[in-house]
């Protein structure tokens, strides 16, 4: 393959997936040669301690990374872009959870979109994973302004442009996906969802319940980053109405003003202004 041909670049992080990783790359081989286009597979163990990495080793078709310790699922898939010669950029699990004969229907709306995700039916989620998961798509879904059926799909196709765009803000951990949803979203980038069942997966989960929390704060990160207005509208007007209320108040009930309203007045100003500020500085960078 010459380096100009190649148009996906398939990227497969893995960590302790033994039981799975063969017939993940097996099933990930078969798809994609069924593509008119050229294509690379890239493998990226992130420290593995138990056989993934001997097996991969005796794997062919491939390109093979290795991290000599654990450094996370999105520094194995910065890694893996780092290298990427594709125009877009294929990323998927390599636990089983996902039905990588749906990447033939996501590349099909390629170019038309600018990313594909694989929307996941999520009958295999725990019962208290769910609540948490309904919450951080509603808050992500309200501060982008827009619905998003799967904020976190690790199945997805997108223009290596746009991760490289952003690449400075992709975290280590587990946020890689939603880091780059929430940029695309406030960046007027074009995203297609498309359903796709939701298997269960091969081995244990690396997910945690701390990990909910991890995901609330980076999303309130990006958007104070790329929508300061939508973000801090709501603290502004809390504000405000706390200030009015009490001037009300302290006219009606104590005859006088009191400093408390002012200062709460104030400080929605204060807020307003400088969400506009940022959100100006912000539209003059894109320009």
């Amino acid at each position: 393959m010459e380096e100009q041909q190649i148009k996906y670049s398939v990227i497969i992080p893995v960590y302790n997936e033994e039981k799975a990783i063969t017939d993940t790359i097996n099933k990930c081989q078969q798809v994609m040669a069924g593509l008119d286009s050229q294509y690379e597979i890239i493998v990226v163990d992130d420290g593995s301690s138990d056989g993934t990495n001997t097996i991969l080793k005796k794997m062919s078709g491939l390109k093979f990374i290795e991290n000599p310790y654990n450094l996370g699922y999105g520094a194995s898939l910065k890694k893996g872009i780092r290298v990427a010669r594709g125009e877009w950029i294929i990323i998927t699990d390599a636990d089983g959870t996902y039905p990588l004969d749906k990447i033939t229907e996501l590349i099909s709306y390629v170019p038309r979109y600018d990313m594909v995700v694989g929307a996941r039916e999520t009958k295999n989620d725990f019962a208290l994973r769910k609540p948490a998961k309904w919450l951080l798509v509603q808050l992500a879904g309200w501060l982008a302004g827009r619905k998003i059926p799967d904020l976190n799909s690790g199945l997805r196709i997108f223009r290596k442009s746009i991760a490289l765009e952003f690449f400075y803000l992709f975290p280590s951990g587990f946020s890689f996906t939603t880091t780059i949803t929430l940029a695309c979203l406030t960046h007027d980038y074009t995203i297609k969802y498309v359903d796709i069942p939701y298997y269960k997966r091969i081995g244990s989960s690396g997910i945690r319940p701390r990990h909910f929390f991890d995901f609330m704060g980076l999303i309130f990160k990006i958007l104070l980053y790329f929508r300061p207005v939508r973000m801090l509208s709501p603290l502004a007007l809390a504000a405000l109405s706390i200030g009015l209320a009490r001037l009300i108040r302290d006219i009606v009930v104590v005859g006088y003003i009191g400093s408390l309203s002012l200062i709460f007045i104030f400080a929605s100003f204060l807020i307003f202004i400088l969400a506009f500020m940022a959100e100006a500085i912000i539209k003059t960078r894109k320009i």
